[in-house]
């Protein structure tokens, strides 16, 4: 199965969601996007596969978000493409991209819904909450 990660290796979800992967036996494709930001047309799939709007894509927290007044509903889509591209830590994380689906895996196990082997046996996020236990998701 071939997985894509767009990645924050400093974002505890994200590198929750990278272990998950690891642990259902694919090495993903890791972009860190921070480093190699995705293009327009490339965001603009991610969110729409994942069913979003670019607006729900948004990251607020520790960026500047409301500094740039991104908070205003008349803000059309391509300014909003233009403030992802000038800082591209708007764009919320982790987005993973598998043959079953695309997904902003915020909580970080929403993984598991759209990987070939979401039994990944026993896994506990960094902050200690259980996700699953002998294979099996805990909802």
């Amino acid at each position: 199965m071939s997985v894509t990660i767009y990645h924050n290796p400093d974002c505890g979800t994200s590198r929750n969601a990278l272990a998950m992967i690891r642990q259902s036996g694919v090495e993903p494709t890791v972009i860190e996007y921070l480093n190699t930001p995705p293009d327009r047309d490339t965001i603009t799939k991610l969110v729409e596969d994942a069913g979003l709007t670019l607006r729900q894509a948004l990251r607020q927290k520790d960026t500047p978000y409301d500094a740039l007044g991104l908070g205003d509903p008349s803000k059309s889509d391509a300014e909003l493409l233009d403030a992802i591209e000038a800082h591209p830590i708007l764009l919320n994380r982790p987005f993973v991209v598998t043959c079953i689906g695309t997904r902003l895996c915020r909580p970080s196990e929403l993984v598991l819904g759209i990987l070939e082997n979401p039994d990944i046996g026993p896994f506990t996020k960094e902050d200690g909450q259980l996700v699953s236990a002998q294979g099996k998701r805990i909802d």
